[in-house]
């Protein structure tokens, strides 16, 4: 008689937890492994409906978790998504946010989130690291994109969608404000409300954003001659340029009703802290007015009128935008621009 086969098995180390398999699944739901990767796949309607639910009650007694990779290098698709923005402390980057990691969810992809600071090398590594992640896309609220990054995204050929600022000779979807049309009715506003001189005050205008709205502002100035129109550009965290700014604007125009216009949510905190060193109060002393509510802006002083924009919307939009390119889709690059909403505050009130 011939000895039987010992059989050994590895043994399990105390408290580890053994990882269950699609085989496991398959056993336990009385089934192949390809009807298992069917339901996992989403390619249910292939399946009965008694299949369906003894692989789901597999599934759940196992506490199974499928290999996103494996299925990835299977697939071609990793179901990443990376969001790269320029200010992660700006309340328009972290609205935007929101709208594209619910529409991620949505989808059933996962975002990877990077923040620059505004530092172009930052906005350099990101790219490159997003690109080694095998993302399947990327949404982009750029600092500045150098020709030789732009160069090796074409070359991967990976969809992408730019949120709020452009890049120069890049060909590529955006999702944005109307921010002629957003500039033009604050500065409207400020004109109805009696104001005779009006600064506005932006971060560097190395953005088209920023410029955009500049532009828009100094072209609907020049309409009303009568009236006097000022630029200043300052670093955000320049405090005392700031302070000089408001001050020297104040004292040129003592006998004028002045207000002052920020560029972004951002600038328009810096303004209003800067104001209170210098014991001006927006309202009663100076109008203040500036893109982008503000959570504490009505309860900020007298309150501070702002220009609300959809950026959670924006956000849902750019996800979706790049979803239907990581779909194959080759239609023309477009332009979707957003409309927004002025809430007026007693900051600019007529006096």
């Amino acid at each position: 008689m011939h000895e039987g086969r010992k059989v050994v098995s590895k043994k399990q180390e105390p408290g580890a937890a053994v990882r269950a398999t699609i085989r496991d699944v398959a056993s336990a739901a009385k089934t192949g492994k390809t009807s298992v990767s069917r339901y996992l796949n989403g390619e249910k309607h292939l399946l009965s409906d008694d299949l369906k639910e003894r692989i789901g009650r597999a599934i759940s007694l196992l506490d199974y978790q499928p290999s996103q990779m494996a299925r990835s290098l299977k697939s071609g698709h990793t179901r990443l998504i990376g969001l790269i923005l320029a200010d992660i402390t700006n309340p328009y980057s972290v609205d935007v946010m929101r709208g594209v990691e619910a529409a991620c969810r949505q989808e059933g992809l996962t975002l990877l989130v990077c923040n620059t600071n505004n530092e172009l090398d930052q906005e350099k590594h990101y790219l490159q690291l997003l690109s080694s992640y095998r993302v399947d896309g990327m949404v982009v609220n750029a600092v500045g994109m150098r020709e030789a990054a732009i160069s090796t995204l074409q070359q991967a050929n990976l969809p992408m969608v730019l949120i709020d600022r452009k890049v120069a000779d890049f060909a590529c979807d955006v999702i944005a404000l109307n921010n002629v049309e957003a500039t033009q009715m604050m500065t409207d506003h400020l004109l109805q409300q009696g104001f005779e001189a009006v600064l506005f005050v932006t971060e560097p205008a190395n953005v088209n954003t920023r410029l955009d709205r500049l532009r828009a502002f100094l072209q609907r100035m020049q309409q009303s001659p009568e009236c006097i129109a000022e630029q200043g550009e300052i670093e955000l965290s320049n405090t005392d340029g700031l302070e000089t700014l408001l001050r020297d604007f104040v004292a040129r125009h003592p006998d004028k009703h002045k207000a002052v216009m920020c560029v972004n949510g951002a600038l328009t905190l810096q303004v209003a802290r800067a104001l209170r060193r210098l014991d001006i109060t927006w309202g009663p002393d100076i109008g203040l007015s500036g893109f982008d509510e503000l959570v504490w802006a009505d309860l900020a002083g007298v309150g501070i009128t702002t220009f609300r924009q959809p950026t959670y919307e924006m956000g849902v939009a750019a996800l979706g935008q790049l979803v239907t390119r990581i779909q194959g889709s080759t239609a023309p690059v477009k332009d979707l621009e957003f409309s927004g909403e002025l809430i007026a505050r007693a900051s600019t009130a007529r006096r």
